[in-house]
């Protein structure tokens, strides 16, 4: 099978979604403890700018890269953006649903989506297994399994109707 990320697409060091993970894991903490709708709304936000930049351009991104990265070694391995920002796109769903909750007077849904987010940021910043990462992979190889028959079936489907 082809690699689904080739060389053009951008990636990142693999240490930057980590130390993300690790601030994540304390905002989202912090806003769980504090029953905070707004801290909780700063963490969305977050998600957003990853989700729609790319994890290198949201604000957890800019600092490892200006702060952290020059005072480590040199990149060791890279890893590509696609996933990460699925994962960040997840995370954003997950915290908006917290926010939502804790805005609108149901604390129990705030903190119950706030605890899955917390606990997937915590995986990652633990071990460097990222859930949303997993599930972006899985996708894709469910896409690219089912292509063949998706348009085999639809060109079958013109030929009949086309009368070849």
């Amino acid at each position: 099978m082809s690699d689904p990320h080739p060389l053009n697409t951008p990636h990142v060091d693999v240490r930057g979604p980590r130390f993300a993970a690790w601030i994540t894991s304390a905002v989202l903490a912090g806003g769980l403890l504090l029953s905070s709708g707004w801290i909780l709304l700063l963490q969305t936000a977050v998600f957003a700018l990853g989700a729609l930049a790319g994890p290198a351009y949201s604000p957890y991104g800019i600092a490892f890269r200006t702060l952290v990265a020059p005072r480590l070694g040199p990149v060791l391995r890279r890893e590509p953006q696609p996933p990460l920002r699925f994962a960040q796109l997840v995370g954003f769903g997950f915290a908006a649903v917290a926010t939502i909750g804790y805005f609108t007077g149901v604390p129990i849904v705030g903190a119950v989506a706030a605890g899955f987010a917390l606990a997937a940021a915590l995986l990652n910043a633990t071990t460097g297994f990222c859930l949303g990462c997993e599930m972006y992979l899985l996708g894709q190889r469910a896409l690219h399994r089912l292509s063949p028959h998706i348009f085999s079936k639809r060109t079958t489907a013109v030929r009949a109707t086309e009368g070849v």
